[in-house]
């Protein structure tokens, strides 16, 4: 019987130990992943474009590259401009799950649709899109 309780606690300290050790080691690959997180901003467009169409990628693209000039060249920030036209651009559209015209914030698994919020500030109020861009890509940096 003492050898029984002897085994059992011998076992219970073992994996209790093993448990320890998969914890540690999935923190340290957490913070490994969130400091390289890699921020891709696609805005997809068709070739016949208004003017708003026009004006929601050259803010984005002109916010994007005044906020994170730094990051950019890191490479830890993109702005992709993507015609949908373009054959060659399906498997991206796919990837994206971009069906239409869309400005899109991606990042790992999260895909953050900032479409409304680009048309109706591009042209009117460019610094309501610049903070919703901002809001929306700091969190995903860090």
């Amino acid at each position: 019987m003492k050898r029984l309780i002897l085994i059992s606690a011998l076992l219970l300290l073992i994996v209790s130990l093993f448990t320890v050790s998969a914890i540690k080691t999935e923190k340290k690959s957490d913070s490994t992943i969130s400091s390289t997180s890699k921020v891709e901003v696609y805005y997809f467009h068709y070739t016949r474009r208004c003017v708003t169409c026009q004006a929601v990628e050259t803010e984005s693209q002109k916010i994007i590259s005044t906020l994170y000039a730094k990051e950019i060249k890191e490479g830890k920030v993109k702005f992709i401009a993507v015609n949908l036209d373009d054959k060659k651009s399906e498997a991206v559209a796919d990837k994206c799950k971009a069906e239409g015209q869309a400005l899109l914030v991606i990042s790992d698994k999260k895909r953050i649709d900032l479409t409304d919020t680009g048309f109706m500030y591009a042209r009117s109020n460019p610094n309501k899109l610049k903070a919703e861009l901002k809001k929306t890509i700091d969190p995903l940096l860090k």
